[in-house]
């Protein structure tokens, strides 16, 4: 790959959200739709039109990996937390893990039965829908899954997720706030993005970042952020490589929220729209990462069902639970989200749902089902072998 197409690759992936919020600030129709939605649609159809120059894959490698670690820092920042949402965390933890593991029972005995390896990948869904995509590589070579099944495995469940978070941008969160309690005290804006930044003076305006005294608060954040990740790296590698995301992602959270506390980053301006950015940039490069040919539908539609019913299943579950148990509805959906998607798409989806104070509670769960989804997924294998 020469150096102009990977600069160019890496300025479209760079600059298209920068595109993508001029527009939604002069179209309303699009604005409602909002900048995340547009930028996996952007994404998808920027990685399927056939055109895939050598070497995109390690750009899109780069920028995915690098990405979330400088938006969760960042986006922590200028939170402020409250303990007495724990026990609304260990709900929506107990809540979230029994509807992943119920969806998955009843979708194998459903679809599970007619696909070969049908108790494997139950367990693999289990583990990925519980911890995230390493928890998917660790069941495949516990469970011995052939190669072939594990790809289109993958490739299947990119597209349900994509599915998944299309619903819940569109319709999903104004029905399930409709449908459970709703906090008031979250400071939540339905009208626009500034107002989610009030509580900290962010404006959600990136034009003022760029003026001399915004430039000078960004510096100031990125190298704090930066040595946040240094650290937490350096930390991760002292531990063995099957953890080190989970450690990874513990200490990023940790030290985040650990500066949140010292006022003078606390402070500091737009924090939460430059890390905001950052997560802009990997919603369009991950939604281009989906090769959509490479999609057998005919040949696996079982295997389909089986995804779709998990993940669906899992959701309506949960919703049910939280209903019974009484757990608010953006922590039932960031739960969720955190469980099929995984930690990454956390802060996305708390900038979707206008709510930066569910960001701790999905990160959190997130940490908690890396380390758990490997074990949940090998006895839920074992479990479904006895159907």
């Amino acid at each position: 790959m020469t150096i102009f197409n990977c600069i160019l690759l890496c300025l479209i992936f760079c600059l298209a959200p920068a595109g993508v919020l001029w527009i939604c600030r002069k179209v309303t129709l699009l604005g409602k739709i909002g900048p995340v939605l547009l930028l996996y649609i952007l994404g998808v159809i920027l990685g399927n039109i056939g055109i895939r120059p050598e070497g995109m894959g390690t750009i899109q490698d780069v920028l995915s990996s690098a990405m979330v670690p400088l938006a969760i820092p960042m986006m922590l920042f200028g939170c402020t937390f409250r303990l007495r949402e724990t026990r609304q965390q260990l709900k929506a933890l107990l809540t979230g893990i029994t509807a992943v593991a119920f969806a998955v029972v009843i979708g194998y005995l459903i679809f599970g039965r007619n696909i070969e390896e049908g108790t494997k990948i139950g367990g693999m869904l289990t583990g990925v829908y519980t911890g995230g995509t390493i928890n998917l590589a660790a069941l495949k070579t516990m469970l011995g899954v052939r190669n072939e099944t594990y790809i289109l495995l993958n490739s299947y469940d990119m597209l349900v997720s994509f599915l998944y978070l299309t619903f819940l941008l569109t319709i999903g969160v104004r029905l399930f706030r409709k449908f459970l309690p709703f906090k008031g005290d979250y400071e939540i804006s339905e009208t626009a993005e500034s107002e989610l930044n009030a509580e900290s003076g962010q404006e959600g305006d990136y034009r003022k970042i760029f003026t001399r005294e915004g430039l000078k608060n960004a510096g100031k954040l990125l190298g704090v952020t930066l040595g946040i990740c240094a650290v937490s790296g350096g930390v991760a590698l002292l531990c063995p490589e099957s953890a080190f995301m989970v450690v990874f992602i513990l200490m990023l959270t940790t030290l985040g929220i650990g500066c949140s506390f010292i006022k003078p980053i606390h402070n500091l301006p737009h924090s939460y729209d430059i890390g905001m950015y950052f997560i802009y940039i990997f919603c369009i490069v991950v939604a281009s990462m989906a090769d959509l040919t490479s999609l057998d539908l005919a040949g696996g539609l079982n295997l389909m069902g089986y995804l779709l019913f998990a993940v669906f299943g899992s959701l309506c579950i949960q919703a049910l639970l939280a209903r019974i148990f009484k757990i608010d509805a953006d922590t039932m959906i960031i739960a969720s989200v955190t469980f099929i998607n995984s930690p990454p798409f956390v802060p996305m989806m708390a900038a979707a749902m206008k709510n930066r104070n569910v960001l701790v509670t999905g990160l959190t769960l997130g940490i908690i089902g890396y380390a758990v989804g490997n074990y949940l997924g090998f006895l839920m294998s074992e479990f479904l072998k006895l159907l």
